[in-house]
């Protein structure tokens, strides 16, 4: 977060009940493969009240929230950390390859 902040964006995060049920999303199903679709509606619930408090767009800080949400899914950019990461390992490999950001960024 202090890189973001650093840059001078304001970091939000969910309230307690929702990084609980963030957390427990991820640790008890997704890593686990699987998928319930109460957790599919959750999640964008999570991120709907982050807008409501002033969140412009929303980090997906691990591999597997992918698994739920995407950029279809909610009405603020997605910054799904896969991407970012295969996209700058892509750029730093093969330079040609330009700055191009990934597909799966909407927004």
């Amino acid at each position: 977060m202090e890189r973001l902040e650093a840059a001078g964006l304001e970091v939000l995060v969910p309230d307690a009940p929702d990084r609980e049920l963030v957390h427990r999303v991820i640790y008890e199903e997704l890593v686990l493969g699987v998928v319930r679709e109460e957790s599919r509606t959750a999640y964008p619930d999570v991120v709907d009240r982050l807008v409501a408090r002033g969140a412009q767009g929303v980090v997906l800080g691990c591999t597997e929230i992918e698994l739920l949400l995407g950029p279809d899914d909610v009405d603020v950019p997605t910054f799904p950390t896969t991407a970012l990461h295969v996209a700058a390992a892509v750029r730093a490999a093969l330079p040609e390859a330009g700055g191009a950001a990934p597909p799966t960024i909407a927004g």
